[in-house]
Formats: structure tokens, C-alpha cells, sequence
């Protein structure tokens, strides 16, 4: 079954709902709470790219506003991650269609560090692969992140997720080579 069928309409449902967490597409109204985050250099130095600015995360929020589709390569639900208990938005996840073809779709996460240690990203991120394996239909799941990146290893392994590769001096990051760890977990293997 391809994920074009398992989701005929194009579309994908959200929002999501968590125990503590609502994954939502973003509002202009959240551009604020998501410049905050990514605008912090600690944050975007795993992104290989600079810290986005102000217009930059409005644009893209903008963009998103409607959602996207869910059929053709490339295809990217980027979606809020807030409270369920409070307003505003404590960080991002995204997933991306790689593969139509392939079923294969890369995850990522981005949080503001004043809501780290709390458990949200892997709570979030496992929203999110049980959409991608459930609504999408998605064979495989992966993450790539730079090794450095040791708090986002360690969400990849409580999903459960196998490294299935280390990439050394992959990529260049201004001055600095970067390194990558890809992350990888099947339908078949999901436990959630």
C-alpha cells in the first residue's frame, strides 16, 4: 500500500494529540514563539545553517499555513508542538517525504531549550512516527542528525530507532566540518 492511498485525500489530520503535547500546524500568531527558539545559535548549529530571522520563520509558517500535501516527493508536514495545559508553542516537528515511491520519510525536531530535559521531543517525535507508520503508510522512517547532537541521539534510541550510519566530515557547516548519524526505524519494527 503506498502512502498516497493510505491517505487518499491528500491532506494530513491534525492536529495530534499526546498525553501532555498538541502537535498543530503553526499560525501567524506563533511566529513569535518560534523566532525565540530559532533565532538561538545553540539551537541552529545541528540545523547547518544559520539562526533563521524574525521574517524568515514568519515566511515559513506563512507557507505552511494550510498544510501540505501528502503525495509527492519533497511533500513537508511541519507542525507546532505546544502544551496541552498552556499557550504557546514549545518547539517543532517536522516530516518530510523523501520517497513517494519508497514510502521513506525523513523526522526532525527543534525545541527551545527552556522546555529541554522535560521528555517533550521524544513525546512529540513519537506522535509523529505513529502518524507517519499509521495515516501515511510510511515503510520507513529516518532521521539525520550531526553526531554532536547527543540529546537528539538519544530521542532516536527511546523511539526505538537503530543508527544505521555514522557519516564522517559529511557536511559543511561555515568552517567547521560536521559529522552525521542516520537513524533509522521500519514499520514493521515500530513498538508504539
Amino acid at each position: 500500500m503506498t502512502a498516497v492511498s493510505r491517505n487518499t485525500a491528500g491532506r494530513v489530520a491534525v492536529p495530534v494529540a499526546t498525553d501532555r503535547l498538541v502537535l498543530r500546524l503553526f499560525t501567524p500568531a506563533d511566529a513569535e514563539d518560534r523566532y525565540a527558539y530559532q533565532c538561538l545559535p545553540e539551537v541552529a548549529r545541528y540545523l547547518y545553517r544559520p539562526p533563521l530571522t524574525r521574517e524568515g520563520c514568519a515566511e515559513s509558517i506563512a507557507a505552511r499555513a494550510e498544510g501540505t500535501g501528502w503525495r509527492a516527493d519533497g511533500d513537508t508536514l511541519l507542525l507546532a508542538v505546544c502544551r496541552a495545559d498552556e499557550p504557546g508553542v514549545v518547539g517543532e516537528v517536522v516530516l518530510t517525504l523523501t520517497s513517494a515511491h519508497a514510502r521513506q520519510a525523513e523526522i526532525g525536531w527543534v525545541f527551545d531549550p527552556r522546555h529541554a530535559g522535560r521528555g517533550y521531543a521524544t513525546e512529540a517525535a513519537a506522535a509523529l512516527v505513529a502518524l507517519a507508520f499509521g495515516q501515511l503508510g510510511v515503510h520507513r522512517v529516518f532521521a539525520r542528525l550531526d553526531a554532536l547532537n547527543t540529546a537528539s541521539a538519544r530521542v532516536c534510541e527511546r523511539l526505538g530507532m537503530r543508527r544505521e550510519a555514522h557519516l564522517v566530515e559529511s557536511d559543511l557547516d561555515g568552517d567547521r566540518w560536521g559529522s552525521e548519524y542516520v537513524y533509522a526505524l521500519l514499520a514493521r519494527e515500530w513498538r508504539g
